[in-house]
């Protein structure tokens, strides 16, 4: 089965856009960040859509943790999905975070 994970920091939309591609409310959307902690995942027929916690590089124990989740599905991920936050433009967390990618070498 193929995986195809959706990253990004966090608060950028990344569980609205998991929620519309799959049809239903799984993930929560909330305007605080880091509401989602965990990955969720929905399986159609021959992949799995995976919705990420937000990735940023903050020194509290639930962000290594979150962290530490997001880069494993990033290291199991056959297609990633970036998502960045239009209004805000791109800042130095996006930066780190396609720097992350591009190491990867992911499509």
């Amino acid at each position: 089965m193929k995986n195809v994970v959706i990253v990004g920091r966090p608060n950028v939309g990344k569980s609205s856009l998991f929620n519309k591609l799959i049809r239903k409310r799984k993930a929560i959307v909330h305007p605080t960040p880091g509401m989602t902690r965990d990955l969720i995942s929905f399986q159609f027929e021959r992949w799995q859509l995976i919705d990420s916690g937000g990735l940023d590089f903050g020194t509290e124990e639930f962000s290594e943790l979150i962290r530490r989740q997001v880069l494993y599905a990033i290291e199991e991920a056959d297609l990633i999905i970036f998502v960045l936050d239009g209004k805000e433009g791109i800042t130095p967390v996006d930066k780190e975070i396609s720097r992350i990618l591009r190491k990867k070498n992911k499509k």
